[in-house]
């Protein structure tokens, strides 16, 4: 099939999701086609089935604010045409589901397309007063929508009263990527031999609480030699340093930035830390369990469909630093309880969400809306 994916070229958890979807559906076969305003953060892929459209907005002194979803809708016309695109799949509604309802009228209806909901989408954004009405729009007008967790298809049902059927397929680790790492000499980079590991990504927003990783990690140094490693970034990496430097751990704490890979520097890890207020799933956990790498979350959104409490990781309740630093403290302190839930979290990434599972549903779903859509009104006949 010829695919058109557009995505928040970021650092964020849907733009990832997107883009390593994109290289595993070329990996299969599929021609993929980016259409974004910046290439996708983590598309490092050479592969020739893979292809980027940069969308480029004119700031004319009439706008006061760049009109990118208009760009973005005349992008996928023109991509759409020239490449003989099947369907489009949007993450993240505002705007990328506007444009493509846009473009798929500019086309008379022949473009159909999906759109993957991944959370802030609809908690934060789509429940703010001013976006509420156009994401509802576009949920309804989707021919076809995906959430990452029940959690999250139940939340939206729940709040925009969508009629429309939503299939949940959650997100996905390539297995052979992410897998359980052995090397002294990488690790010795950041820690000392008798040094306990922690380690937290995310975009460094408030919701992401990092500020309580810097916390935790402070109590559990307490107790033993410990390092914890953040990486990413946005607005809360500032706060973090200060409060490293305010608890007297900065010497502890490495602020790694934005890493194209990370896999490497995850699998060096003893636990992952994700004390998020919010998650539509928890793709930083999943990454860091299909390296055996437990994980001390929150119970909160998608997270339990991931993670079964002491099983293949812990669940504390958001914003409870006591009970996050005791559960690594339990981890910690018993090597055979350690080695058991470790193990367990890759058993948990290999069975239920390594890409070979998950891809082929991406694949049904988008026969199944190809097959919906009138032969007649096609691009091109559906492969």
């Amino acid at each position: 099939m010829r695919i058109g994916i557009t995505c928040y070229p970021t650092y964020g958890g849907s733009g990832i999701v997107a883009t390593e979807l994109g290289m595993e559906l070329a990996e299969r076969g599929h021609e993929v086609h980016f259409i974004t305003y910046a290439n996708p953060i983590r598309l490092s892929s050479e592969s020739l089935r893979l292809h980027y459209h940069e969308v480029e907005v004119t700031n004319y002194p009439l706008f006061q604010y760049p009109p990118y979803a208009l760009a973005l809708a005349s992008r996928m016309v023109e991509v759409a045409e020239s490449a003989h695109l099947d369907l489009l799949h949007v993450h993240y509604a505002i705007p990328h589901s506007i444009s493509a309802i846009l473009a798929n009228d500019m086309l008379q209806g022949r473009l159909p397309f999906i759109t993957t909901l991944h959370g802030t989408d609809v908690m934060l954004v789509g429940n703010d007063p001013s976006y509420f009405p156009i994401t509802s729009f576009a949920i309804e007008r989707s021919p076809g929508v995906t959430t990452i967790s029940e959690y999250l298809r139940q939340r939206t049902v729940d709040v925009f009263g969508t009629q429309n059927p939503i299939r949940v397929i959650p997100n996905f680790v390539n297995c052979d990527l992410y897998q359980v790492v052995d090397d002294p000499r990488l690790r010795a980079r950041y820690a000392a031999a008798d040094e306990k590991i922690l380690i937290h990504l995310s975009n460094f927003r408030a919701v992401k609480r990092p500020l309580d990783c810097i916390r935790i990690l402070a109590r559990v140094a307490e107790h033993r030699p410990a390092r914890l490693l953040m990486v990413g970034d946005g607005p809360e990496r500032g706060p973090c340093e200060s409060l490293a430097r305010e608890l007297d751990v900065e010497d502890r704490v490495a602020f790694l930035g934005k890493q194209l890979q990370v896999a490497p520097v995850v699998a060096l890890a003893d636990l992952l830390l994700l004390p998020s207020e919010m998650e539509g799933f928890g793709l930083a956990a999943l990454e860091a369990m299909a390296c055996g790498v437990p994980a001390v979350a929150s119970h909160v959104g998608g997270i339990p469909e991931l993670i079964t409490n002491g099983h293949d990781g812990i669940l504390c309740s958001a914003g409870d630093i006591d009970a996050m630093t005791r559960a690594c403290d339990t981890l910690l302190d018993d090597a055979e309880h350690y080695r058991i839930v470790a193990a367990a979290a890759r058993e948990t990434a290999l069975t239920r969400f390594c890409a070979a599972k998950i891809i082929p549903q991406y694949e049904d779903y988008y026969r199944e809306i190809c097959g919906a859509s009138k032969p007649e009104n096609a691009l091109v006949s559906p492969v």
